[in-house]
C-alpha cells in the first residue's frame, strides 16, 4: 500500500512534472471540451467526498444553467500526477482543489489566477482574515480560497481510557510528559489484560508533528521576517522525546510504528479501537468514528509548557483557478457557489474542514450528525485562542516532509544518534528556505 508519506513526493519542488495519468472519473453532464461557457472542476479525496461533491455541482446547475460542469476525480495517489501532467501540458482543469504542500509551487510558477482580479464574483470578505492570508503567495497575490479550517489535534478513544481506568486528562494544561505518562498507563494496563491495544499509535516522523514541536518552542519550519527558524536543540529534543515513547511502551516498536502508519484508517490501530491515542488534522476524526464505531473525540495538543499549545488553524485545502482558464467569471461562479451557498454547504458539511465563514458554521449545523459536531464544536472552542498560521510550505520546502521521514527514521530505529540526525535535517531546512 502507498504510505501518506511516499504520496508527497509526487510533485517535484524544481519545477518538473512527472508524465503517469490517472483515470478521472467524469459525470453525465460533462461539458464539450473548449466551451467557453463550461468550467473543468478537479478534485482529489474518498467515495464519501466524491458523492457529496457531485451532488453540490448537481445543484449549481440547476440553479446556473449557463455554465456547463464537467467534473474530474481522482483519488489522491493519482491526483498530483495527473494535475502536473496536465499542467505542463497547457490543459488544466479550470477550478482545482490544491494543498498547501503545492499551492506556493503552482503558484508561483503562474498557473493560478489571481482570485481578487474576480472578486466582483467570487466575494471572500466574510471568510475569516487569518484563514484567507493563507491562500496568498509571498508577494500577497491571493491563488487559493480555503475550503474549511484543520487543526492539528489529538483524537482520544474514551472507551479505551474507561477500560484501561484512566481518568480523561485536562488538556488546558497537560504537557507532552503527561501524555507519554498516560500513554504508557493505557498500554500497562493492556499488556496485563491480554488486550492488543496500545496507548499511543506512532509519533516521530511526521512534519506535522515538527512543525507543531517548533511552534510551541517559539520557532517555525519555515519562518516569516519576523520569525525565527528551528533550532537543532528543538530537533534534537524532538526526536529524543519521540525514542523515549518506544522505550517507555506508550508506542509501539519501530517497525510496528511504520507498519500501522501505512496501514489506512480500517486497518489501523486508532480506527479499529486498538490504541486510545492518535495525532490527525481534526475533522480526520469523522473517518475513524466511522470505522471504529466509537464516541472519539478531540483534545488539544499537548504543550511543551503547560498551558501554550500553541494551536492554529491550517486551510484544510483551497480552490483555485488555472491561470489560463478560458472561463474565469464561471469558475469564479462556481467557486463562490461550492463555498458560500447555503443549502451546498449543507450538502457538503465539514468533510473538507470547518467552513472558515462563521455565518454559514451556524447554517450547516442543523444538517449535522452528533459525530459531525465534534469536529465543529472543536474547531469552535479553538478560535479564541489560536495563534497565526504559519506560512503555508514554499515551493522550495516541497520536498521536506519526505526527506524529515526518511531521516528521523534513522533516528526512531536507533542506527544513527538524534544529535547527527538533528544536524543534516537543519541542514535540509536552511537550503529549503525561500529567497528574500
Amino acid at each position: 500500500m502507498i504510505s501518506r508519506r511516499s504520496t508527497l513526493g509526487l510533485l517535484a519542488a524544481a519545477g518538473t512534472f512527472p508524465a503517469l495519468s490517472t483515470l478521472a472519473a467524469c459525470g453525465p453532464n460533462a461539458a464539450d471540451e473548449g466551451d467557453e461557457n463550461s468550467v473543468r472542476i478537479y478534485w482529489w479525496g474518498g467515495e464519501l467526498r466524491d458523492g457529496m461533491t457531485r451532488e453540490a455541482l448537481d445543484l449549481f446547475s440547476e440553479s446556473h444553467p449557463d455554465i456547463s460542469v464537467s467534473p474530474e476525480y481522482s483519488e489522491w495517489t493519482g491526483y498530483w500526477d495527473k494535475l502536473a501532467t496536465q499542467t505542463a501540458g497547457g490543459d488544466s482543469p479550470d477550478v482545482m482543489q490544491m494543498d498547501e504542500a503545492y499551492i506556493d509551487s503552482y503558484g508561483t510558477r503562474g498557473s493560478l489566477l489571481d482570485l481578487e482580479s474576480v472578486s466582483d464574483v467570487l466575494d471572500l470578505s466574510a471568510m475569516d482574515e487569518d484563514m484567507l492570508e493563507t491562500g496568498r503567495l509571498a508577494d500577497g497575490t491571493l491563488v487559493g480560497a480555503p475550503l474549511g479550517i484543520g487543526i492539528f489535534a489529538v483524537g482520544v478513544n474514551p472507551t479505551i481510557l474507561e477500560q484501561a481506568g484512566v481518568e480523561m486528562p485536562d488538556d488546558t494544561t497537560w504537557t507532552w510528559d503527561e501524555f507519554a505518562q498516560i500513554a504508557t498507563s493505557v498500554t500497562d494496563w493492556a499488556q496485563g489484560a491480554g488486550e492488543d491495544v496500545v496507548g499511543f499509535d506512532f509519533f516521530g516522523t511526521s512534519a506535522a508533528e515538527l512543525a507543531a514541536w517548533a511552534r510551541q518552542s517559539g520557532e517555525q519550519l519555515f519562518p516569516r521576517e519576523d520569525e525565527t527558524l528551528i533550532s537543532k536543540d528543538t530537533i534534537v529534543a524532538y526526536l529524543e522525546y519521540a525514542l523515549g515513547l518506544v522505550e517507555s511502551g506508550a508506542v509501539l516498536a519501530p517497525g510496528e510504528q511504520l507498519e500501522d502508519f501505512n496501514a489506512g484508517v480500517e486497518q489501523g490501530r486508532f480506527g479499529n479501537n486498538r490504541s486510545a491515542f492518535h495525532l490527525q488534522f481534526h475533522t480526520q476524526v469523522q473517518t475513524f468514528q466511522a470505522s471504529s464505531g466509537s464516541p472519539l473525540q478531540l483534545l488539544r495538543l499537548p504543550a511543551r509548557s503547560s498551558g501554550d499549545h500553541q494551536m492554529v488553524n491550517k486551510a484544510s485545502m483551497y480552490w483555485s483557478i488555472s491561470a489560463d482558464t478560458a472561463n474565469p467569471d464561471g469558475s469564479a461562479t462556481l467557486v463562490d457557489f461550492l463555498l458560500r451557498d447555503p443549502e451546498a454547504a449543507k450538502i457538503l458539511k465539514i468533510e473538507r474542514g470547518v467552513t472558515a465563514f462563521p455565518d454559514l458554521q451556524e447554517e450547516i449545523e442543523p444538517a449535522l450528525d452528533e459525530n459531525e459536531m465534534v469536529s465543529l464544536d472543536f474547531a469552535r472552542d479553538m478560535q479564541a485562542e489560536v495563534v497565526r498560521p504559519p506560512l503555508v510550505t514554499p515551493a522550495s520546502g516541497v520536498g521536506f516532509g519526505d526527506e524529515f521521514s526518511r531521516l528521523s527514521e534513522e533516528s526512531l530505529f536507533g542506527s544513527r544518534p538524534p544529535e547527527d540526525v538533528a544536524d543534516e535535517i537543519l541542514t535540509q531546512l536552511e537550503s529549503m528556505q525561500p529567497e528574500t
